[in-house]
């Protein structure tokens, strides 16, 4: 049986070789373009994300070889899961139940009043398993991917986000969700991806990024299209949207952005319905 451990910065270069074959394989099978070009963006992505102290790495190695890894992010009081993936060469045994138990623990000691999982809708092993560990299934959530738009919303100002932004952004976040997201907004302010849109002298949206990568809130959908529009590049080949917004996936698609595919929306613990405008991250 495979030994689980907490990842070491060294596992980088195997995590992202392993999570790259396990999504090309999967999206294979549905004739889908993998996420992913190469191998070298992931194994970048995964380093990050080991090395943050904010992010709870896992592994799964037999014989000094790893077979699967798992991710948790633990910045805010809801964490969330992912990339959670597994060798294709092995997927028939317990790896990804025994990486999600595990994560699923760490949220629980880490006193997390909540958890969240996206899993692309195709992929029925990895639903049924966080269905069995007794994730929720809430809402579908589309992938849009496409060529940046370059649009400006009339009266809608896009300016890079500063630490003096974060009350306002957490006011948001609040309003949207129940709870607020500012270490993870901190985080991408010292990145520098993080915007916001003031609209008649007034912060009305913000973005830690525009991406796969990042998480979006604004009090309407004028504030998403803002920052969507003036987007120079979307993180992950794309970004992430509830598919219940039809006003704004019509906005999208009228000027030519695309569906990729859809994904589930999964929780376990504290949900609070969302209200207002938001993108997802992949981690929710």
């Amino acid at each position: 049986m495979s030994l689980l451990r907490e990842a070491e910065p060294t596992d980088a270069k195997m995590c992202g070789t392993v999570c790259f074959d396990a999504f090309k394989a999967i999206h294979g099978q549905h004739n889908l373009p993998p996420d992913f070009p190469s191998a070298d963006m992931l194994v970048e992505l995964l380093a990050g994300l080991i090395s943050h102290r904010g992010v709870y790495s896992v592994v799964a190695e037999q014989d000094g070889v790893i077979l699967g890894s798992n991710f948790l992010d633990s910045r805010n009081w809801v964490a969330g899961v992912g990339p959670i993936t597994v060798d294709p060469t092995v997927q028939s045994g317990s790896i990804g139940r025994r990486l999600m138990l595990d994560v699923l623990r760490q949220a629980s000691d880490r006193g997390k009043v909540g958890v969240r999982l996206l899993v692309a809708a195709f992929h029925n092993r990895a639903f049924c398993l966080g269905s069995k560990l007794g994730f929720q299934c809430r809402e579908p959530i589309i992938k849009l991917g496409g060529d940046c738009l370059n649009v400006e919303v009339p009266g809608y100002i896009v300016r890079p986000a500063s630490v003096e932004d974060i009350y306002a952004c957490h006011a948001l976040c609040v309003r949207a969700h129940g709870y607020d997201r500012s270490p993870e907004l901190s985080d991408a302010i010292a990145l520098g991806t993080a915007r916001v849109v003031e609209h008649r002298r007034r912060l009305v949206a913000y973005a830690s990024d525009v991406g796969v990568f990042g998480h979006t809130v604004a009090e309407n959908n004028d504030g998403l299209q803002a920052l969507v529009g003036s987007a120079e590049r979307f993180s992950g080949a794309g970004f992430l949207l509830p598919a219940r917004n039809h006003e704004m996936l019509f906005w999208c698609l009228a000027r030519g952005l695309r569906v990729l595919y859809q994904m589930n929306l999964m929780t376990i613990g504290s949900y609070i319905e969302p209200t207002g405008s938001y993108l997802p991250s992949a981690w929710y």
